[in-house]
């Protein structure tokens, strides 16, 4: 048992440092190939870090690196983290955040002819920096800022993450059009929706699905799925098969839609002759059991 566990997270180390990686990466690149020549912000504080370093750069002759200030305007929202999200939950966003500095100050920057068309470079910088967050998320980790705080609003009020992002990004489509003109805040709006509709798609945690199954062996199901996913079931006694006539149990619970392999795997250990179905659910009331991060 020891072993297995060790593997576990071992396991588990290894996808984290990966998943940092590629949202390093894809942020590095969103940021340095399409936002910065587009004039475009990011969501979140890496949208933040940006403002602050054209407002120094224009204002003040002070060229601060974005990198530089992404790590330090998240201080206070890892020390957030490790009180309400825990020590290594924090670790792995601390080392992302890292990464994420680093890449971006040595990531190359585009060829001068690269693009001048900044609704394609909006489009397809929200869509990599969104695919790269929801990575992370998925893989259990964050990038800091917005997502902390998207994270502790979901597991209190159950919202989804890129609605927390839209909901705190209006200040960064002002400072667009501010500093670029009304249709540059108009590009950052496209480019924060391509993201937050990315992140919801790629980071499933928080996308529930009801699902029903109709089965013999109640009991042996039951077993394995709270063994496995953890779930509440609810028991309907006394269904019947059309075709057989057998007596069956309808049982019916609710989980992620990132679970939904390890359910499918649980259930034909447990019954292989089990039916069942899924479909997705908008909204869910009362006790749903969020894994640890």
């Amino acid at each position: 048992m020891t072993q297995i566990m060790l593997y576990f997270d071992r396991h588990e180390f290894a996808a984290r440092i990966v998943a940092a990686v590629i949202y390093a990466l894809t942020s590095a690149i969103a940021i340095n190939f399409f936002w910065t020549p587009g004039h475009i912000y990011s969501s979140g504080f890496t949208g933040l870090a940006q403002i602050v370093n054209t407002v120094g750069t224009r204002f003040f002759n002070v060229d601060l690196p974005i990198g530089l200030l992404l790590i330090i305007l998240n201080i206070p929202i890892l020390l957030l983290g490790y009180k309400k999200l825990g020590y290594r939950f924090t670790m792995f966003t601390a080392l992302a955040l890292i990464l994420a500095a680093l890449a971006i100050r040595f990531v190359p920057d585009p060829p001068a002819n690269w693009s001048n068309d900044s609704l394609l470079l909006a489009i397809f910088g929200g869509g990599i920096n969104g695919f790269g967050t929801g990575f992370a998320l998925r893989t259990g980790l964050s990038t800091g800022g917005l997502d902390i705080i998207g994270i502790v609003v979901r597991k209190k009020f159950g919202l989804r993450m890129g609605a927390v992002n839209l909901t705190f990004n209006f200040f960064i489509l002002m400072a667009a059009g501010y500093l670029f003109g009304p249709q540059f805040a108009l590009y950052t709006g496209i480019s924060l929706i391509v993201n937050a509709f990315m992140i919801d798609n790629v980071y499933t945690r928080q996308q529930k699905l009801q699902v029903m199954i109709v089965t013999e062996n109640p009991d042996k199901v039951i077993d394995m799925l709270q063994q496995n996913i953890r779930r509440g079931i609810t028991i309907v006694h006394d269904a019947e098969g059309g075709y057989n006539h057998h007596q069956k149990e309808i049982l019916f619970t609710v989980i992620s839609a990132y679970e939904r392999y390890d359910f499918r795997d649980a259930l034909e250990l447990a019954d292989p002759k089990a039916w069942s179905s899924t479909w997705r659910i908008e909204h869910t009331m009362g006790r749903f059991y969020e894994p640890k991060l």
